[in-house]
Parts: C-alpha cells; structure tokens; sequence
C-alpha cells in the first residue's frame, strides 16, 4: 500500500497501535501450562471488542483452497511460524519459544505484527541469544528502510546480522506490503543485496519480519498444511513490525 493522505496514516497508525497493545498482552500471558487455544480465545476478544476484525482469520494466500482456520499464529520451538493458534493443540511448557503473529483490520486497514518470547526459564543461552539476534536483524531492517533505497537494502541489512551471529534463515519466507491488504507487494526478501528489489517510495507501508533459526534455516511444511519446520529441529525466532516509510525515515506502526 502506497498511503497518500493523512487520513489513511491515521487509521494505520491507529491500528497498529491496537495491534501492539493486543500482542504485548497474549505475550505477558505465554507461561508454562497456558495452551495456544486460550491464546486464540483471548486475540478474538480483544479484537472484538475493540470492533475491529482478524485478519488471518480465512486468509486465502494465491494457492489455498480454505481460508486459515485461526485468527492468530502461535508458532513453537522448531516451528517458524504459520502454526494456526485455534487447532495446533499445542499447550505451553517451561521454557519454550513462542512466537506470537497477529494481524487485524481496523477501519478497513490491515497492520501486521510478531514477536517472540521465552515462556518461564530459558532452556539455555542460546535460545535468548537467538532472540536478542533477531531482534537486533528487525532493528536494522527497519533502519535501512528509507525513501530512495530498495527492498534489498533490507534485506542485506536483515542478513548481515543473520551471519554475524551465525544463524540460520529461510529464503521462501520474507516479509511484504501491507495496508489495502493481509499480503500485498513489495516482496520484502531477509537477505539481498543493496541496491536491488523495488523502490521505497514515501508512503510505502511494508512488514518487516526477519525470521532466523539456530540451525540450518531449512524448513518443510507440516501435516497441517500451514506450520513450517525446520529440517533439523533447531529452534527458531520471528519479529515483525509493520512500517510506514516516511520522508523523515521508516515509521514503526506497531508499537
């Protein structure tokens, strides 16, 4: 979505603000013992009572036959992301890594956003390694994200932070526009080289979402049909912010 009024920013800005006050309170709530359907359950209220409506919830990417089944993603350990809160049966447990993803449509609008959280006692370094990484690669996507730069400008960012701390990360997942639509143009790619991709313009509204594992990066999709693992099992760490791109530098949406 390229936003061209002040009215337009306003609604997004609105709703992204929705959107982080959502997600900070599922997170406050991820603990040992606390299940992915309780998570669903409290997103659909929130959202509802603010009047707003989920975004995910029958979302139907280019090749899907059904809409998704949940309105939010709680994604575990070895899985990245996509894993439908309401049906995955998953039910937390000490020292996990959870991902939060999230979306809803206000006033006609869509803001997008992820973060991800240690329930209880981290397992080990590592896994808060991994965190701090990859929120550390979400910063410096967003600082490269500037009128006159390109989609590879980001993801070059993104993926200098991937190598420095030796992770790991999936080339078929990137992030992507965002606004009119769930999932819309740019291809906002977590690798790249400067220079190369589509345009910023002024106006653009992207999500930028670095993805990273402490293995491989390699991933299949799981008997679900939606869940992607990692090959090896390692663990694996999702942010995202939705992100107005402004003359003055990138704006984050989602805080």
């Amino acid at each position: 979505m390229i936003a061209r009024n002040e009215t337009d920013i306003e609604i997004l800005r609105e709703g992204g603000r929705r959107l982080a006050r959502h997600v900070r309170t599922l997170a406050s709530k991820v603990a040992p013992g606390i299940s992915s359907a309780e998570l669903e359950a409290k997103a659909r209220e929130m959202v509802a009572k603010d009047g707003d409506e989920m975004a995910f919830l029958g979302y139907k990417g280019r090749k899907d036959k059904e809409g998704f089944p949940s309105g939010l993603c709680v994604s575990v350990n070895d899985v990245i992301v996509h894993s439908p809160a309401g049906q995955n049966g998953r039910v937390i447990e000490d020292g996990d890594v959870v991902c939060i993803d999230f979306g809803i449509r206000h006033r006609g609008l869509f803001t997008d956003h992820a973060i991800t959280v240690i329930a209880g006692v981290a397992r080990g370094s590592e896994d808060e390694r991994l965190l701090r990484g990859t929120k550390e690669a979400l910063a410096a996507g967003i600082a490269s994200a500037r009128v006159g730069g390109n989609t590879g400008d980001i993801g070059h960012a993104v993926e200098e932070i991937a190598k420095k701390h030796r992770f790991g990360f999936p080339r078929n997942l990137s992030g992507h526009g965002v606004g009119l639509k769930v999932h819309e143009e740019p291809h906002v790619p977590n690798f790249g080289e400067p220079g190369t991709g589509e345009k910023l313009v002024e106006g653009m509204v992207i999500a930028i979402e670095p993805m990273m594992t402490l293995g491989s990066g390699e991933l299949y999709i799981d008997a679900d049909g939606h869940s992607y693992r990692t090959k090896d099992g390692s663990r694996t760490a999702h942010f995202e912010h939705t992100v107005l791109i402004t003359k003055d530098g990138p704006e984050i949406l989602t805080r």
